[in-house]
């Protein structure tokens, strides 16, 4: 069991990205005993700092020290079907050679490998409970797990390991509401160190403290995240004040110049027409000139002076303002009329998906979220929906144009740019209007030069939801399946944003609920016991 002692730094870590891309440089941070909630805009290097510590990627430079075993749950969990769920878990070797000492086989081999671990099996079965999958046993495979039971039966791996720093990347993605609830219980619990990158805020509001981690550099937060967000709501008030009296100084010495250029002047005509006018000797003169251009100078050199360090000064309150951008959508082309009929499905039945027993319309500009435990058959009726998978028999219609943007995000082509990605969904538009449109999308100048093999998860979602609702034609049908999956908290208020301003029909897939809350839900169908039907948002929870 991990230690008081328990601990996880590094110093000076530097890393990039084969191609030069610099993501992080000369990075100082240390974790103790405790939850950590690690948060920062996308891109900002979350996902590669705890790769880093893992040991799963290797610094460009910079050291890293741990204190025990460190284990990493990543942000996209991936188990091979056809393991049993014990080899999973990486009790297979000691569970056989249990099962064989009890038949009777006294060989010294056996008692090597289970190395007096007796209880193996037992803590399985009870660390597979707490997680809530007692159901799925130790002997099936994990081809017949849903996806979220199998981010869980990761966990619960690591947990059986029982790793001195735990580290978890996104954990909650493609988790129901009940998986989720099993995760925040074992996060409390949690007796070591523990780091955690999330976008779910109750997950968040578990934690300790929270390292915010912004331009290379990590801010440090007592408190979980709502605490984080207040110190955060007291630290931009203050940098915006900053800003005004720093724009205030620099106005002030805008206009001092603009004076002493003007008395630099008025001296100067005063000498010409005294010159003129012969009034005094030329010696004396001449040398009063000299002497009101040289006071005039050094009077604009100073009021210059101040006028740099005055816009020095902004520019530094300026920077500690966050900027967090919001996509903007004007798409016109996607409204629907209310009462339109959008979509049909009737006596549906899906492949290991849910029924329709009788006839389900969508009419309008309606807003559906499709809420079930995982495995229910959500995406697969999504899929069905798309036109991507066969009914097994009734009918599924669309009656506008619909996009569907997957969990996987697999609409995009890693090898090409983000602006060629956009441009395979619309090949009528010029790349001005391409560019200009994905500028929308926060993709800006080189930003959309960059390949979409690069992008961090924020990204490549905000990049495949410009794909797709810039198509032609455009899409009046969305299916969202999982949205908020890989998404800090400001790509999800982009998204909320962007879903605001859109005005065709929606059907989102997701356990989010706060999220779901925001982006204005008309009507909750539910999957469960192989049906799909009305719900109301009381009966979701």
């Amino acid at each position: 069991m991990s230690s008081p002692a328990s601990s996880l730094s590094a110093t000076s870590l530097t890393f990039a990205w084969p191609d030069g891309t610099p993501v992080l440089e000369g990075l100082d941070i240390s974790f103790g005993p405790g939850r950590t909630g690690l948060v920062g805009a996308n891109g900002s290097g979350k996902s590669t700092l705890l790769k880093l510590l893992s040991g799963t990627l290797v610094p460009t430079d910079g050291t890293i020290r741990v204190s025990g075993e460190i284990g990493l749950l990543p942000q996209n969990v991936t188990l091979d079907t056809a393991l049993r769920v014990d080899e999973a878990l990486g009790i297979a070797a000691k569970r056989a050679a249990l099962h064989a000492i009890e038949a009777g086989d006294a060989s010294e081999e056996h008692f090597e490998t289970l190395d007096e671990d007796w209880d193996v099996e037992e803590r399985a079965l009870v660390t597979l409970g707490e997680l809530g999958l007692g159901h799925i046993g130790l002997d099936r495979t994990v081809g017949e797990v849903s996806g979220g039971e199998s981010v869980l039966l990761r966990l619960a791996a690591l947990l059986l390991r029982r790793p001195d720093v735990l580290l978890l990347d996104e954990p909650t993605n493609n988790l129901d509401l009940y998986a989720r609830r099993r995760l925040y219980a074992a996060v409390a619990s949690w007796p070591g160190v523990l780091v955690v990158v999330s976008h779910d805020r109750e997950l968040l509001d578990l934690v300790d403290q929270i390292a915010d981690l912004r331009a290379g550099e990590v801010a440090w937060y007592g408190g979980n995240y709502s605490a984080y967000e207040e110190a955060l709501a007291v630290e931009q008030e203050a940098a915006e004040r900053t800003v005004r009296a720093a724009e205030a100084d620099v106005r002030k010495q805008r206009r001092e110049l603009t004076d002493a250029h003007m008395k630099l002047a008025r001296r100067k005509r005063y000498g010409q027409k005294m010159y003129d006018s012969k009034r005094e000797p030329k010696i004396v003169m001449g040398a009063r000139k000299r002497a009101a251009q040289e006071s005039a100078g050094k009077h604009r050199i100073m009021h210059e002076e101040r006028l740099a360090e005055a816009r020095e000064r902004l520019d530094e309150a300026v920077e500690a303002v966050r900027d967090d951008d919001e996509i903007r959508v004007d798409l016109p082309y996607t409204a629907v009329p209310p009462g339109r009929q959008v979509l049909t499905l009737e006596k549906l039945e899906t492949v290991h998906g849910p029924r329709v027993a009788g006839l389900l319309d969508l009419r309008g500009p309606e807003r559906i979220a499709l809420v079930g435990r995982n495995g229910a058959g959500k995406t697969t009726l999504l899929r069905t929906i798309a036109g991507e998978l066969p009914p097994v028999a009734g009918l599924a219609e669309a009656h506008v144009p619909l996009r569907f943007l997957p969990q996987r995000l697999d609409v995009l082509d890693d090898g090409a740019t983000v602006a060629e990605n956009v441009a395979r969904f619309a090949p009528g538009a010029t790349p001005n209007r391409v560019r200009a449109r994905l500028a929308r999308f926060l993709f800006r100048g080189k930003r959309a030069d960059q390949p979409a093999g690069t992008l961090s998860g924020g990204e490549r979602f905000r990049a495949a939801l410009a794909a797709l609702l810039l198509a032609e034609p455009a899409p009046q049908l969305l299916l969202l399946d999982e949205p908020t999956n890989n998404l800090d908290m400001a790509s999800v208020r982009q998204l909320t944003s962007a879903l605001e301003s859109y005005e065709g029909a929606l059907i989102v897939a997701g356990h989010d609920l706060p999220f779901l809350d925001s982006i204005g839900i008309t009507r909750w169908l539910l999957v469960a016991d192989g049906e799909l039907r009305d719900a109301t948002r009381e009966e979701i929870g």
